[in-house]
């Protein structure tokens, strides 16, 4: 276990190392509340939820170094995708296949196709299409569950040219299967099918009173698939803002996740719908409104106004985290990015303030991927951090120390789980974690509880 005690009036947190890894927890963070079970409504939707890096033998630091990797490119993509769509002049007469941001960090189970066949999905907030690869496969990745045949399904049926699904897509055309979209991803991954409609079932298989289907969702049975990017999964979630997305066809205003630490063996959940509107016993909320960038209309841009180091409140520009008229900037909450990436001018001025604040050496190796990395004392089991506060419009959030500081006494290092960005700014994964993120698209705000996610 770990003890956290305030030392100064720049509240530094004492908190003791663990043998492999170290937990760091500010005294003064937000408490983390425990949910009733006995007020969640049953109305709604529960799935599990798991990280890709689940069930391999991998220390949280390690588990962070591959989210880093990953999130690399998806960072790429996300900013390519902004600067296609503020660069890009339409011509109707070509079929182009924008660029989509495309992998993630969590699967998540479902069941497609009646009679229902189960296969995991990459669940992603910052796009909009739900897709499975479908026989025939002209080309096909391997993926970890049987390919879906929609010849062996009785509820499978293709969408017209007309329908709004197919008006909805980025990019279509159309022959005499019907509705065909193509996405293309940064990394040069790419599917292409049929847009069909089928039966998806949602719950945890060894619980059938969980389990809900429904009709008629429209989704994108891919017969040709390539790239590297979804090997874990057989397709993709998409939980955006647009009419495509899961949230979206389900009509449901509402949905929350909750994310367990990364080390944690409990799984992670998402709530769809009414079962979002979830009370915990220690209610400490912190609501914040939703932004609206027009040229990405699919993405929940966040109303960030400033962030603090210990007491001291950043110089930020104050135009750093808004959405400029050519799209760019801003920031994203996105559950598919394991670390937050900060504009870099504002990042340099968190990293000289954390330096400044954390009375380590600071380890200039360059081995870890990250930024900002201190060496940690032989023999010393306790470490002093500064507390970390992002303000958002309508609510300041404390992070807790392990949703910002990661290290392994092992390797001798205690690393700030951050990054700079060149364009958009994103709030990662490894910030969200112990926290029930509550998306509320009919008042178009997100809300933050601190939460223990692991005794959902």
């Amino acid at each position: 276990m770990f003890m956290a005690t305030q030392s100064c009036s720049k509240c530094v947190t004492l908190v003791t190392l663990l043998v492999t890894i170290f937990f760091i927890n500010p005294t003064s963070s937000t408490s983390r509340g425990s949910l009733n079970p006995h007020k969640i409504s049953h109305h709604g939707l529960r799935v599990a939820l798991r990280h890709v890096d689940s069930g391999k033998n991998l220390t949280k630091f390690e588990r962070i170094q591959h989210g880093i990797n990953r999130g690399h490119s998806r960072l790429q993509r996300l900013n390519a995708m902004v600067l296609s769509s503020s660069t890009t002049t339409h011509d109707s007469s070509q079929f182009e296949a924008p660029v989509h941001a495309g992998n993630g960090e969590y699967l998540m189970e479902l069941s497609i196709g009646t009679p229902p066949v189960s296969y995991p999905a990459v669940l992603d907030t910052g796009s909009d299409l739900i897709w499975t690869q479908c026989k025939p496969c002209s080309q096909c990745y391997k993926q970890p569950t049987p390919i879906f045949d929609p010849k062996k399904s009785s509820t499978f049926s293709k969408l017209s040219c007309s329908s709004n699904l197919c008006n909805a897509l980025p990019s279509s055309s159309c022959n005499k299967n019907g509705c065909n979209y193509v996405y293309s991803y940064g990394d040069n991954s790419i599917t292409q099918g049929v847009l069909g409609s089928e039966t998806f079932t949602f719950g945890d298989e060894s619980n059938k009173k969980n389990k809900v289907s429904v009709h008629n969702i429209g989704f994108g049975c891919g017969e040709d698939n390539e790239g590297e990017g979804f090997e874990q999964a057989s397709g993709l979630v998409g939980l955006g803002r647009g009419s495509l997305s899961l949230v979206s066809q389900l009509k449901e205003q509402r949905f929350s996740y909750c994310l367990t630490s990364m080390d944690d063996t409990k799984e992670s959940v998402l709530f769809l719908g009414s079962v979002a509107n979830v009370h915990v016993t220690k209610h400490v909320t912190i609501t914040t409104p939703l932004i609206t960038n027009p040229l990405q209309p699919s993405f929940y841009y966040l109303s960030l106004e400033g962030i603090s180091v210990g007491e001291t409140r950043l110089s930020i520009e104050k135009s750093t985290f808004e959405v400029s008229d050519d799209g760019s900037g801003g920031m994203i909450i996105d559950s598919g990015t394991t670390i937050t990436y900060i504009e870099e001018n504002a990042f340099g001025s968190l990293k000289k303030e954390f330096i400044s604040q954390t009375n380590l050496p600071v380890d200039e190796s360059g081995s870890t991927g990250l930024d900002v990395c201190f060496s940690l004392p032989s023999g010393k089991t306790q470490v002093e951090i500064p507390k970390l506060v992002f303000h958002f419009k309508g609510g300041d959030l404390e992070l807790a120390g392990e949703n910002y500081m990661i290290g392994d006494s092992s390797l001798g290092v205690a690393c700030l789980a951050m990054g700079a960005s060149n364009g958009m700014s994103i709030f990662g994964n490894v910030q969200q974690q112990n926290i029930l993120v509550n998306h509320d698209l009919e008042k178009e705000t997100i809300s933050f509880v601190p939460t223990q996610c692991n005794k959902l």
